[in-house]
């Protein structure tokens, strides 16, 4: 009969399934102490999986001439040396620069105000109305005020929550490093027998390709904040540090990162001039035809492959069901997913093969 194909039998389990985690979903009960527990470990476990990333090469590389617990420790304390090293000779610097960004931001935003009012007025554009703008945006400020103070609770849970992830995070990456050889094996328990090598090169290509991204995206950020301090410096434009910083963090965003962290530095530039704020432009140019033809193909190479329209369209949905983490996770899954989907269709059609070719003889 019909109804017995393997389509639907699949159909029909995944229709129970998704049955299932509705009806579950209004016991509140059950429910919320298991999303609490999601969430507070969801955190941990990210920032603990891209650190592992990033150092898994140097220790692997190392366990080569010593034991693996040295090398772990070694990689570990050259990590505190060189982030200590940062925050020694650059961390005055960015202090001074973020003191002097915050102090003259009132003085900066008042002057682009007036010269907003003067253009608007010599203009004389009726449908705008230069004190209605300032008083909606003197309401919006006094909102966000009352606020912040009604909320001033919750601002030290994140405190808390950020400091607690920070102690975590280095011994779940020691273990991460110390066992990452056991999950595999441990995986593969659970899958059948004839099923083995299959599932071995679908986990083998899912940890290459979080790794080519994760180290990928780290590389390219670092080029990016470096030629972008570099070239906000030859402009002569205030505050570079800091604004390069900011647009480092932002580009492990793919594609749209670099064009949102170059605003604060639109906004400084500004300050200064129209033609300041033709400089950025041209440095955020310059520095992204750089990174795109010379440094992305080198470290990513055509293993994460994705159009950019893709990458557009994954972001926003992303960003719009879950925020922030929603758009840092969003390229990797998809990438993992697709990986999964390719791989068990190639191993269905080779087996499909095998069976036509034993069925010829």
């Amino acid at each position: 009969m019909w109804f017995h194909r393997p389509f639907f039998k699949y159909a029909t389990g995944a229709i129970l399934i998704l049955i299932i985690i509705f009806l579950f979903g209004k016991i509140d009960y059950f429910v919320w102490p298991l999303q609490n527990f999601i969430i507070a470990i969801f955190f941990p476990v990210l920032i603990s999986g891209l650190v592992y990333y990033l150092l898994r090469k140097p220790v692997r590389w190392l366990n080569r001439f010593m034991p693996k617990m040295i090398s772990i420790l070694i990689i570990f304390v050259l990590g505190t040396g060189l982030l200590s090293g940062f925050f020694y000779f650059a961390g005055s610097i960015v202090i001074e620069q973020i003191s002097g960004l915050t102090e003259n931001f009132p003085e900066k935003a008042d002057e682009i105000t007036k010269e907003s009012e003067e253009v608007i007025d010599k203009n004389d554009l009726g449908f705008i109305n230069a004190d209605e703008i300032k008083q909606r945006a003197l309401n919006y400020l006094s909102r966000v005020s009352q606020n912040l103070g009604e909320n001033i609770i919750t601002v030290i849970t994140v405190i808390t929550s950020v400091a607690t992830v920070l102690v975590v995070v280095p011994f779940l990456v020691f273990f991460f490093l110390k066992d990452d050889e056991k999950l595999r094996p441990y995986i593969l328990r659970w899958v059948p027998d004839e099923h083995q090598q299959e599932g071995n090169r679908i986990l083998k290509d899912i940890d290459q390709t979080l790794f080519t991204y994760v180290t990928g995206q780290f590389i390219i950020a670092l080029v990016d904040g470096t030629l972008m301090y570099i070239g906000y410096k030859i402009i002569g434009l205030d505050y570079a540090l800091i604004l390069a910083i900011f647009t480092m963090f932002l580009t492990v965003v793919p594609f749209l990162g670099p064009l949102i962290g170059v605003l604060p530095a639109l906004f400084v530039a500004l300050a200064t001039g129209p033609m300041m704020m033709v400089k950025v432009l041209i440095v955020l140019v310059v520095v992204q035809q750089l990174e795109g033809n010379l440094v992305t193909p080198q470290v990513m190479g055509k293993k994460l492959n994705i159009h950019p329209i893709t990458v557009i369209l994954l972001l926003i949905a992303a960003g719009s069901i879950y925020g922030f983490i929603g758009i840092l996770i969003a390229i990797p899954l998809y990438s993992v997913i697709k990986i999964i989907i390719k791989d068990v269709w190639k191993f269905y059609k080779l087996r499909e093969n095998r069976k036509s070719i034993n069925t010829g003889k």
